[in-house]
């Protein structure tokens, strides 16, 4: 049998690296994950859930999105979780685009942002992105009545950069009203602008607005799989038909409440990564290589896109002193790679082989 248009256009996500040949000790700054771990009260609530493996998680997530409801003053009714927030992104083009529609995005978007259209047998439409910042009027000029879904990523991975509550509002305002507007925040724990606004007001007031989150940042608990949404009750009856009947299991959702709740914790991570950013930046910019502004939590190194000190020879020359990037050329950005803020060791290794990469003749 022949897959539905699409499926076979889709080049499969591959996640970043987790070994480097030859190091019994490596450094994985490849993959945006917490350097700190999980609360030690969300592993706590991990290993009590372990006592109820043989029963069915409770479908709805009720004491997950209650938390939620509570913790960012939302009504639990329109909060929807997933297997991770991957699992909503994939089904939103399922539910409002298909054969003929347009489903819209940044040319350096998240890479799920395609797979998820062609998934939906849409048409996914690139809107370029100047200086490495989702642009609005890029992504207005391309909307069209076929225009069924647009994805932000808010703040952007890989570039780092965010756009402001207003551009968001005025790209609201410029869609077709019945275009479904999906702002991605998996990294909205981090930032810490003033113009600034993770899309939960947007959700809140305007029609065909989904906001979703994760608990695999901040919170360390990538491994689990828990993220929500949350929008119009029609968007998020819709999820609910569609989606897994079990989708967050139990010691997800156990998990992902303490660590929600133990604010504490969140504030050392978030505390630890404004440091070791600034400082990361700052010393990977003295050694001479171009580094993005971001305010998630990793970098966008800028190479030379010919010679000696090109992205690729940067990555294997690191790969062999344990420290692992992420390459982003499947993004658009060949000349680049990306460092997620690791622990004070990761980071410094990192920066170390970098300072020896640039320095070498």
């Amino acid at each position: 049998m022949k897959p539905v248009p699409g499926i076979l256009d889709i080049a499969p996500y591959i996640g970043g690296r987790n070994e480097a040949a030859g190091h019994a000790r490596v450094f994985k700054l490849s993959s945006n994950e917490s350097p700190l771990g999980p609360s030690p009260k969300a592993i706590e609530a991990f290993k009590a859930a372990s006592g109820s493996l043989h029963l069915y998680p409770e479908g709805s997530a009720a004491a997950l999105r209650a938390a939620i409801a509570d913790v960012f003053d939302l009504s639990a009714e329109r909060i929807v979780c997933g297997n991770g927030s991957d699992e909503l992104l994939h089904l939103l083009p399922q539910i409002y685009a298909g054969p003929g529609d347009e489903v819209l995005f940044s040319e350096h978007g998240f890479l799920v942002y395609k797979i998820a259209a062609l998934a939906a047998s849409a048409v996914p439409v690139i809107a370029p992105e100047p200086n490495l910042v989702t642009d609005v009027d890029a992504l207005l000029a391309r909307a069209t009545p076929k225009t069924k879904v647009v994805f932000v990523a808010n703040p952007n991975n890989p570039t780092g950069s965010y756009n402001t509550a207003a551009e968001l509002r005025r790209l609201r305002a410029g869609l077709p009203k019945e275009c479904l507007l999906v702002i991605d925040a998996a990294y909205a724990e981090y930032v810490n602008r003033n113009d600034y606004e993770s899309g939960l007001e947007l959700a809140a007031t305007t029609e065909n607005t989904v906001m979703t989150r994760t608990f695999s940042k901040i919170y360390g608990l990538a491994a689990l799989r828990v993220g929500w949404a949350y929008g119009p009750p029609g968007v998020i009856d819709a999820l609910n038909r569609i989606r897994g009947p079990f989708n967050v299991s139990t010691a997800g959702q156990a998990a992902a409440i303490a660590a929600m709740r133990d604010r504490a914790h969140v504030d050392v991570c978030a505390a630890h990564n404004a440091k070791w950013l600034h400082w990361l930046a700052e010393r990977i910019t003295a050694t001479g290589l171009k580094v993005r502004s971001s305010v998630g939590n990793f970098l966008l190194i800028e190479f030379e896109p010919t010679g000696a000190k090109t992205a690729a020879a940067a990555d294997q020359f690191l790969m062999q002193r344990g420290v692992i990037l992420r390459g982003v050329a499947a993004y658009g950005l060949p000349n680049c790679l990306r460092i997620s803020v690791g622990t004070e060791d990761g980071n410094k290794a990192a920066v170390s082989a970098l300072e020896e990469f640039m320095s070498a003749t």
